[in-house]
């Protein structure tokens, strides 16, 4: 069974790049850390953090729910490969950036009626969110993220 994760306030970016990688990551803007680190305990995703304080919580600290420290000086990039590093995760069919649900494929003919004309004349397979209801294809933005999970993946394996 896939980790799943629970970003803190400072580590957003890390839990969208993380779906990208195919993980279950949750995130709350503005989330006191009591109520992450009980909520983190509760779902029993692992607790992401780059807050030095988390650590020193009694549930933290006694390994009642199970943490990384991720440091900042790291960069998003450094970050997703650290976190890939830390448990030798392979890259997973993507999820949802903006809110993390599964994609379910749709065919050209599904995605019409939403898909950009021009869009529609180039790609052949669409993508919706099964969470958020976003409809997705692979353009040169999905290339780019493809390219920068590729990069985390190969510098987490040789970390």
């Amino acid at each position: 069974m896939e980790p799943r994760f629970f970003c803190d306030a400072m580590l957003g970016g890390l839990a969208r790049w993380l779906r990208a990688a195919g993980y279950d990551a949750a995130f709350e803007q503005g989330i006191d850390d009591a109520v992450l680190v009980a909520r983190a305990g509760e779902s029993g995703r692992i607790l992401l953090s780059s807050d030095g304080g988390i650590f020193e919580r009694t549930p933290v600290r006694e390994g009642r729910v199970r943490s990384l420290f991720v440091p900042r000086a790291l960069g998003l990039s450094g970050e997703l490969r650290f976190v890939l590093g830390a448990f030798s995760l392979p890259l997973l069919p993507p999820r949802c950036m903006t809110c993390g649900g599964a994609l379910r494929e749709l065919t050209k003919d599904e995605a019409r009626a939403e898909a950009p004309p021009k869009t529609l004349s180039k790609i052949e397979t669409f993508y919706r969110c099964e969470g958020c209801g976003k409809l997705l294809w692979r353009g040169s933005h999905w290339e780019r993220i493809a390219r920068v999970l590729a990069e985390a993946e190969t510098a987490a394996r040789v970390r």
